[in-house]
């Protein structure tokens, strides 16, 4: 099973970024959906080289599937890797429209079935107790983590106009729980678990996959941002590596 880009693909466009972010302009989806699995790949198979276990955290979101889908090829020991979540909505793990339940439609399949999952929600558990758990797994710091981003500008579950925007700028823990309501682009679900700018400082490698020209202003806004007024201005100001960013149109 072949896992990469097919040779004979143009040359993807690289730039660096004044604030450290490495940027690879992909001329289609095909290119960019290879490019970023490659790259996650790479990462995961350095880290395993080095210790028993990697953890992988992930956002995904529709946009991102491709990625997963291609990632899940990847020819890497999945028995040792641990697929974490950057945020989730409160829903059951084995509903149709929650994030644990996207990861395993379109990574945990193929190569990547041997891969272990960490879903943010339990049955049977309160909201307080779920994000108590989950900060008991940020313990052990991700090794790779994968955004994607919203046409509104927002990661993770980081809403700028949600009531508790400015309480996760704040927050010493890596998830907290967030009240969505009045933010359009979270309807129907206001409930949410997120790992906050701190949260997504301690990944070890970050990467950043980007989809349409809305998403790009957004970014390049982020990039100039000296003041945590959007959510990935406010992960990128919180510290952290510099970010392997992968856009196309």
């Amino acid at each position: 099973m072949v896992f990469g880009i097919p040779p004979g693909v143009p040359a993807t466009e690289h730039r660096t970024l004044p604030a450290g972010a490495q940027l690879y302009l992909h001329r289609d989806t095909h290119v960019w959906t290879w490019a970023a699995a490659v790259m996650i790949a790479g990462e995961l198979r350095r880290d395993l080289q080095q210790r028993p276990r990697s953890r992988l955290l992930l956002s995904p979101s529709e946009s991102m599937a491709p990625v997963l889908r291609a990632l899940a090829r990847a020819p890497l020991d999945w028995e040792r890797v641990d697929v974490g979540l950057v945020d989730e909505r409160w829903l059951h793990p084995d509903d149709p429209d929650s994030h644990a339940a996207a990861v395993r439609r379109h990574l945990l399949v193929d190569r990547a079935a041997a891969a272990r999952l960490e879903p943010l929600t339990l049955a049977g558990r309160r909201l307080e107790d779920a994000v108590a758990i989950a900060n008991a797994h940020a313990r052990q710091a991700p090794n790779v983590v994968v955004l994607s981003m919203g046409d509104d500008g927002h990661v993770a579950a980081l809403f700028p106009e949600s009531s508790d925007f400015a309480r996760a700028l704040a927050s010493r823990q890596d998830y907290i729980s967030l009240d969505a309501t009045f933010c359009p682009t979270a309807e129907p679900w206001w409930r949410r678990i997120t790992a906050t700018p701190l949260g997504l400082s301690r990944g070890q490698s970050r990467i950043l996959l980007l989809r349409g020209e809305a998403q790009r202003r957004h970014f390049d806004a982020a990039m100039a941002a000296t003041e945590p007024t959007t959510s990935l201005a406010a992960v990128r100001l919180a510290g952290g590596p510099a970010f392997g960013v992968h856009w196309c149109p």
